[in-house]
């Protein structure tokens, strides 16, 4: 930067850079401007850009440069020492008269400067002092830009950063917390007593938001979630207490609560919030938390009682949050302890209650006022004394406020946002009503069968129309039904006996239930069975879905036996005898619904859930095969019965029901009900072997076969052991072979078809539960592997040949990591003795390996990085191939050009975030280089001589020296600069390489200590030699668990400061 004419050039590339409309010109701007952050040499540069620039955007440039910079983390120490100061002076000098935008980034960049040197020189904590030192300024600017350096310098200590170990930032932040946080909190305290009164509410701010920011401190390492609203207790230091115990601590916020401006009212609330939620065992003595709890009751009752702010949604909301940890961290008894609990539950109470009118627009944040009050309801049997807690008069008024609320909201409620849609929704707000209603069950019981009558009376007379008559008023009527069908769904879900005995609760749960099981019959009847396309009727049959999942785990099968009452009750009212009479209306309603839902995907993924729980039950499973309404599901599985298994957005479903009809079936012993099951997919492959060459490319035979492998993997994956295996073994082998390798050559370019043929194939290969063990006579391992052979050679040889197209993945990819997965699970299932191959001259493990290999090298390396499903497949059949097919496959054949590239794909592997593909690509290099120091390094004279894959080997290293030393400083690298999960796997291949060469690991030694700093060297050094205590040149399995312990122990000494 010679001359102002040329910062006047950057000047104006730094005004098209953040405020051009044009994307071009931004580009250009990016691209000209990107040396000044990647480039050390123009850090001087972006000094004389701050001292001389006019405009913000100049000085923006070199702030963030300056930034990007510093987070590499690869400037000597005296040149970030350096930075340091210039930008602390450059704020003191200048700062009041900056952009805020500029002093923003001026002081991250401080505040990350002085993160990434906190453990390497003390002067970079001097930062404390220079920012106290800016509020003693007289300048009210000054004081502002004090107050932001100490806010941004928690914020950055606070946050993990992905150029440091976690492990270096926990070490960092835990430091800071120690000598620094608890002043900066005082200091914040400090600034909100000083900025009490008479300032603007923009200067308030960030004094507000410095408070909340120590606060919301990771004190113990276990940061929180921050997608979720939820925190667990703070765990405030004890050194914390004194300020705690000061009653202005608390005041001091609700009094900013009492402010205008909704940022800092806000702000003052989620202080509140976390303040309630410090931990209890912070106040040694009893009195000194009773006093807390008192001014946080007093606090909150005084906002009860003006209703102040509440009118704003986010103090409505952190509001609540704060009146939701009160029983969270303190005990009912505690609250009763405080004189005026009486007023302030009832406040709480009728805040509850107004809330639950104003549903709409407090629908989030209700949650927290209902979980408030069920955490009161069940701590009651644990409650001592006998001072009332008042809470016999209220709950009942809420709950009956929020199943009022829930009817009230379905005129309100539109199809495109409406709450009985969201599964997760209605979790949240239906968690905590079971506790509220079972309180006082009798009566809650009563007002709900009160609501439920008329609905019922109403739903059934409109069935017995001739014509559904106004729509809307039905549907309304089946929603208002669909809540209350969620409602006794989530009682029923929780059997907990507070107030009531557990026979006079199973009497009322049967009440309940008796409803619900009444409306199943209605549903399907009359005006009602023509209306299963109506959302609302869906909706309806959803609750019904839920309910019957929630009552059955409480009462059906295993549970039976200890609900008399209940099941003598639904006698009564029902004639539901027992579990085994109201089992069988269930699976008459999953039948129902599976013949008549044909085009809703979510409800018949409900009942199949439904299904599947039932006969994924021991004592159920046995129970359904006795029912005449699963015996006709099992007779009638065709898609004339069920017609959703014809509908293309169901094929997924159609797996799951098999699925469930193959666990029954196996359940029973003996081959001939197995066969009769599988006659309708038996004459579906007839009719499909009988169709000419041509016919396979039409619609009709193509969705038959896709039908076909659906089905036959769902009944794959039923088969769970060695005799249900050779049932479906036996039908499809060879008889059925033939078809599979038809349809993979005539349809290799047909994606729809390959994708479920390779999933069925995918499912029958493995080798889960030992199902696939042969008799030691039997050659049906051999035989399966020869036809999977024929499949993938088939389908590779014609799939290289075919043109990329526009989505290379779904035409191209999708099959190919799919049939490696097929490959993988076939090679490494231990069930074939692949010698067998090479010994009688059969070709079929040698032309899978290599038609295999050419898929693979066909895909460029970013787009398997790229595809995460593909990347996973094709680094689990590399690891198949290099544990257990190294001598025998094709990969030590190749060039050596294409050897290297496999090789450095697993190097590539390992620098990757997937900890499984990263411990994968290790364990292949592990076998390749035990395979290279056990067949060439280790060799001794009167051993035989090296096989042709050793030679191969051996003449691959020889012409690319550097492949193994590059791999073994990749290793070093992960291991000693990042937060590996997987150590013990990375530790196996570092052995094997270290042994096949000293000399190699000598030189990665020296390369790594002379990056170090000087003064770290010799400590370094003896690290090293330390790695090697008692290893013996061998790689015998005692001796390598003792280098996994010393590369641990050398792990923890190379990165101690």
């Amino acid at each position: 930067m010679s001359s102002m004419e040329s910062l006047a050039q950057l000047e104006v590339l730094c005004e098209k850079l953040y405020n051009s409309r044009d994307s071009a010109e931004r580009a250009h701007a990016e691209s000209t401007l990107k040396c000044f952050s990647e480039n050390s040499d123009y850090i001087s540069q972006c000094q004389y850009i701050l001292d001389n620039a006019s405009t913000p955007y100049a000085l923006m440039l070199a702030s963030t440069s300056l930034l990007k910079q510093v987070s590499d983390r690869s400037l000597s120490l005296q040149l970030r020492l350096d930075i340091r100061n210039y930008v602390m002076n450059y704020l003191a000098a200048r700062g009041p008269k900056l952009q805020n935008f500029v002093t923003v980034s001026l002081i991250q960049l401080v505040c990350r400067i002085t993160k990434f040197g906190w453990l390497d020189d003390d002067r970079f904590r001097d930062i404390f002092k220079e920012a106290t030192d800016f509020l003693a300024l007289a300048s009210q600017d000054h004081y502002l830009i004090g107050l932001r350096i100490l806010n941004f310098l928690v914020m950055e200590m606070n946050q993990a950063n992905s150029a440091m170990p976690l492990s270096l930032h926990r070490k960092i932040a835990t430091s800071f917390k120690d000598q620094f946080l608890l002043q900066i909190f005082q200091i914040s305290l400090t600034s909100l007593h000083q900025l009490k009164s008479e300032v603007a509410d923009d200067l308030r701010r960030v004094p507000i938001s410095l408070a909340l920011r120590c606060l919301s401190f990771d004190f113990v390492g276990s940061p929180v979630d921050e997608s979720s609203e939820e925190f667990g207790t703070v765990q405030l230091p004890a050194s914390w207490r004194p300020l705690l115990q000061d009653p202005s601590t608390v005041q001091i916020f609700f009094d900013y609560y009492k402010v205008n401006d909704t940022t800092v009212s806000k702000e003052a609330l989620e202080c509140l919030v976390r303040l309630a939620s410090v931990r209890r065992s912070l106040f040694v003595e009893d009195p000194a938390r009773s006093q807390f709890l008192s001014h946080l009751m007093s606090g909150t009752r005084e906002i009860l009682q003006t209703g102040q702010g509440l009118a704003d949604h986010g103090n409505y909301h952190e509001f609540c949050r704060l009146l939701g940890r009160f029983k969270v961290n303190y005990q009912l008894s505690e609250l009763l302890s405080v004189e005026f609990y009486g007023e302030w539950i009832g406040l709480v109470a009728e805040f509850t209650t107004k809330s639950l009118l104003s549903w709409q627009w407090a629908s989030n944040s209700v949650y927290y006022l209902l979980s408030l009050w069920s955490r009161l309801v069940t701590s009651l049997p644990y409650l001592k004394g006998d001072t009332p807690s008042l809470l016999d008069e209220t709950v009942p008024k809420i709950t009956e406020g929020f199943i009022t609320s829930r009817i009230n909201s379905v005129q309100a409620s539109s199809d495109l946002d409406n709450p009985l849609d969201s599964a997760e929704g209605l979790q949240d707000q239906l968690e905590s009503l079971p506790y509220l209603c079972r309180f006082k069950y009798e009566s809650c019981s009563l007002f709900i069968i009160n609501i439920m009558e008329p609905l019922l009376q109403a739903y059934t007379a409109r069935s017995r129309l001739p014509a559904p008559g106004d729509v809307a008023e039905l549907s309304v009527i089946e929603a208002q039904i669909a809540w209350m069908v969620h409602i006794i769904a989530a009682i029923l879900k929780i059997r907990q006996t507070v107030g009531c005995s557990q026979d006079s609760q199973e009497l009322f749960d049967a009440e309940l239930a008796a409803r619900v099981l009444q409306l199943i019959n209605i549903t399907d009847t009359g005006v009602h069975a023509q209306r299963y396309q109506e959302l609302s009727k869906q909706r309806l049959d959803r609750a019904i879905l839920i309910f019957v999942q929630n009552f059955r785990r409480s009462y059906v099968g295993d549970q039976a036996m200890h609900a008399s009452k209940l099941y003598a009750r639904l006698s009564e009212l029902l004639g539901l005898t027992d579990h085994l009479v109201l089992l069988n209306v269930i699976v008459g309603k999953i039948a129902t619904n599976l013949k008549c839902y044909a085009e809703c995907e979510d409800v018949i993924d409900h009942t199949l859930a439904l299904f599947q729980d039932l006969a994924s039950g021991y004592m159920t499973g046995k129970l359904l095969l006795k029912l005449e309404s699963t015996k006709f599901i099992m007779a009638n599985h065709s898609r004339e019965n069920f017609p959703f298994l014809d509908e293309y957005r169901c094929v997924c479903s159609r797996t799951n029901f098999y699925y469930i009809l193959g666990s029954l079936v196996f359940m029973e012993d003996g081959p001939i009900k197995f066969r009769t099951f599988m006659e309708p997919l038996l004459q579906i492959a007839v009719n499909l072997e009988a169709s000419a060459d041509a016919a396979f490319r039409t619609d009709a035979v193509k969705y038959a076969f896709t039908g076909l492998m659906r089905d036959l993997r769902g009944i794959a994956m039923a088969t769970n052991s060695r005799r249900t295996y050779g049932l479906l073994f036996d039908w499809l082998y060879p008889s059925r072979m033939p078809l599979l390798l038809r349809a993979i050559s005539l349809l290799t370019d047909e994606p729809e078809v390959t994708t479920p043929l390779f999933k069925f194939m995918s499912e029958f290969v493995l080798n889960k539960a030992q199902r696939l063990t042969f008799d030691s006579s039997s050659p049906n391992g051999i035989l399966l592997f020869r036809e999977i052979s024929k499949l993938i050679v088939a389908y590779g040889s014609r799939i290289l040949l075919l043109p990329n197209g526009t989505d290379i993945y779904a035409r191209k990819y999708k099959g190919i990591w799919i049939s490696l997965t097929v490959l993988s699970r076939a090679l490494c299932g231990n069930y074939v003795n692949f010698g067998v191959f090479e010994l009688y001259g059969d070709r079929a493990l040698a032309d899978a390996l290599d038609i295999s290999l050419k898929m693979t090298l066909s895909i460029p390396l970013s787009d398997i990085l790229t595809f995460k499903k593909l990347s996973k497949a094709y680094y689990g059949y590399m690891e198949v191939m290099f544990n257990n097919h190294i001598t025998i496959s094709s990969v030590l054949n190749l060039d050596t050009s294409t050897f290297v590239h496999i090789v450095s794909t697993l190097e590539s592997g390992l620098k990757g975030l997937d900890m499984g593909i990263s411990t994968q690509c290790a364990s292949a290099i592990d076998s390749l280089a035990a395979f290279y120091f056990n067949n060439i390094t280790n060799i001794t004279a009167g051993d035989n001589p090296p096989s042709p894959a050793a030679l191969n080997l051996a003449r691959h290293i020889g012409e690319f020296p550097s492949l193994f030393p590059q791999i073994l400083k990749t290793l070093f690298e992960i291991i000693i600069f990042e937060d590996a999960g997987n150590q013990w796997s990375l530790s196996r291949p570092i052995l094997s390489l270290i042994m096949i060469s000293e000399q190699m690991f000598s030189d990665l030694r020296a390369q790594i200590l002379a990056s170090q700093a000087v003064e770290q060297q010799q400590r370094l050094s003896q690290c090293f030699d330390k790695l090697m205590t008692d290893v013996t040149r061998s790689l015998e399995p005692k001796n390598r668990d003792r280098f996994t312990q010393n590369l641990t122990t050398f792990r923890h000494d190379f990165r101690a400061k």
